[in-house]
């Protein structure tokens, strides 16, 4: 496909005005950006309800529907909360030259492994999320006194005069090509020309008005286009480096090229486009369910966070669980299994928007003991459990994923040590890609077992784990780094390359770590660890999800103990 003459000239416009700009933003210190980004902070509540009831209708979601929670939260709130990060760190460099972090927060694992806890970080974070955290692992190089040198924003560590990069926006979540142009700004200091996926280029106008002070400065430019465009400005001589959240795919026919000799280059590592080029490119997650003894009520709730883990979005997101590993000789095993069916089952149907999601659900459903769940018309996709064989080395559902509506369920042997040694191998060894993995273990049965749970924790390599929570939370918090786990190249690029939000800015992550309490509030108090998080607003069976996210883009727009009381009364309703 050729572009029309108009088109290349628009772009090559807006490269040329972002190559002029690019020297100026690379010179910017700390408290000049820092006015910028704050009025680009107090333009996002003012658009969040055309943004989310766009990002709604185009999906296919009912304006009552809790689900479009899942668009606040996701949307509107997911930006604001990383600028409000970002803005804390880039005041921490204006005041003292570089991010700071307490001494209390630094801590060293018995295997000599530096971990930072990033989060809570404040009195706010402990009430509204109250039993979730997060800690930053860093590689084993870096040592308790690195640390500090290890962050590098580019207000602190320039490494050159101005360049411009390329943004190719996914088109699932709507925050994502934001939330990319950010870290590409601050971390890498490049002016951006953002590429809107045309899944969702709808919110492409809303992202200029959001942004309209970057623009106004030549920082950064949005487009619209397909396939043709993204390769025109992939091979621009004004784009010198390229970031990109999508799939494998995509990436090695940027870097290798779609013709005859392309797998030939991607196997001597010969590409067609040298550029440097980050990416975040999903993989299959898997969600390990470590035995235990679990009341009915501990089902039902774990029950809804799998689904939730699946069905979130509709299933198509980069780390949509797909692959739950069960003890195939747990007491019960059936009837996690089948509080999982009931969760499905009682899901609201919704349609499957995004392009391909029928066909990658039908590929996936072949060869399996599946179960369907809802409609399988008209645009929709009906929610499937697959029962697969660990053993089965010719499964789609092992090493394809999905993006769409479909949970595979597999089980192996052993008691609970043996069983959390396999499923981690299993994981890493026989699942596609390296972005996130989950694992969800009782509190009893972790002090039982602490010291396989934590080589677990440890042995998962994955850029994001998650223990009792799933990692779209990594996603959300943006001081956690979010991307592939560290070591792959550009000719087995698997999850990706780099790391996106990360507002400490650590240049030595390995991976980050959450958690969430296994029990919501009230029965959190009675031996799950005493915290006071209800249903969390990300569950898709959270009836009041859609108030609970509109709140809180209010209370990160305009911090107060009253929007904050009505976040907490909002949740406990739920």
């Amino acid at each position: 496909m050729t572009l029309s003459t108009a088109v290349p000239a628009e772009l090559d416009r807006s490269l040329e005005d972002l190559h002029a700009g690019s020297t100026a933003w690379a010179a910017l210190p700390a408290a000049e950006i820092i006015p910028l980004l704050d009025e680009v902070r107090l333009r996002v509540a003012p658009r969040a309800h055309r943004w989310v009831d766009s990002a709604a209708a185009a999906k296919g979601l009912a304006p009552d529907s809790p689900l479009v929670g899942e668009e606040w939260i996701s949307g509107p709130w997911a930006l604001i909360y990383a600028l409000n990060r970002y803005l804390r760190t880039l005041r921490e460099c204006a005041a003292t030259g570089m991010p700071q972090l307490a001494p209390g927060r630094i801590r060293e694992r018995p295997d000599g492994r530096v971990v930072v806890d990033v989060f809570p970080a404040g009195l706010y974070d402990r009430l509204l999320l109250s039993g979730v955290s997060a800690e930053v692992w860093m590689q084993r190089d870096v040592t308790r006194s690195s640390v500090g040198a290890s962050m590098k924003p580019f207000v602190r560590y320039p490494t050159h005069d101005g360049r411009v990069a390329l943004v190719l926006g996914a088109g699932n979540i709507a925050a994502i090509p934001p939330l990319d142009v950010l870290y590409k700004m601050l971390a890498d200091g490049c002016v951006c020309v953002l590429k809107m996926n045309p899944v969702n280029a709808y919110l492409g106008p809303i992202f200029e008005e959001i942004f309209a002070p970057l623009i106004a400065r030549n920082f950064l430019r949005v487009v619209y286009g397909g396939a043709d465009v993204g390769q025109y400005l992939c091979s621009h001589p004004r784009v010198d480096e390229i970031h990109i959240t999508g799939s494998a795919t995509t990436h090695d026919a940027i870097v290798f090229g779609t013709g005859p000799d392309a797998a030939e280059r991607k196997r001597r590592d010969d590409p067609v486009l040298a550029k440097p080029i980050t990416s975040e490119l999903g993989n299959v997650s898997p969600t390990i369910v470590v035995p235990g003894t679990w009341s009915a009520a501990d089902l039902r709730f774990q029950a809804e966070q799998i689904v939730t883990q699946k069905m979130h979005n509709a299933g198509c997101n980069c780390i949509a669980a797909q692959v739950v590993i069960l003890p195939r000789d747990w007491s019960q095993t059936g009837a996690l299994v089948d509080a999982i069916e009931t969760a499905m089952r009682e899901l609201a149907d919704r349609p499957a928007y995004y392009p391909g999601a029928a066909q990658r659900a039908a590929a996936m459903k072949a060869g399996g003991d599946a179960k369907h769940f809802g409609r399988e018309d008209g645009g929709f996709v009906a929610r499937t459990i697959v029962h697969l064989d660990a053993h089965d080395v010719t499964a789609a559902g092992f090493t394809t994923e999905v993006f769409s509506s479909v949970l595979v369920v597999t089980t192996l042997p052993g008691d609970t040590e043996a069983y959390l040694e396999a499923a981690v191998a299993f994981a890493n060894d026989r699942l596609s890609g390296s972005l996130g993995a989950n694992l969800i273990v009782h509190p009893a049965t972790e002090r039982t077992h602490r010291a396989a749970v934590d080589r677990a924790i440890a042995g998962l390599a994955y850029g994001c784990v998650a223990v009792n929570a799933w990692t779209g939370v990594g996603f959300l918090l943006t001081e956690t780094t979010w991307g592939a786990f560290p070591g792959h190249v550009r000719n087995d690029v698997r999850s990706g390359i780099g790391v996106v939000h990360n507002s400490h800015f650590f240049s030595r992550a390995e991976k980050s770590v959450v958690r969430a309490p296994f029990a919501p509030f009230p029965r959190s108090l009675f031996g799950y660890g005493a915290t006071l998080l209800p249903k969390p607003p990300w569950f898709v069976t959270n009836r009041n999800a859609a108030k609970i996210g509109a709140a809180l883009v209010g209370f990160e727009s305009a911090p107060s103990p009253i929007a904050a009381a009505k976040i907490a009364l909002l949740a406990m309703l739920a």
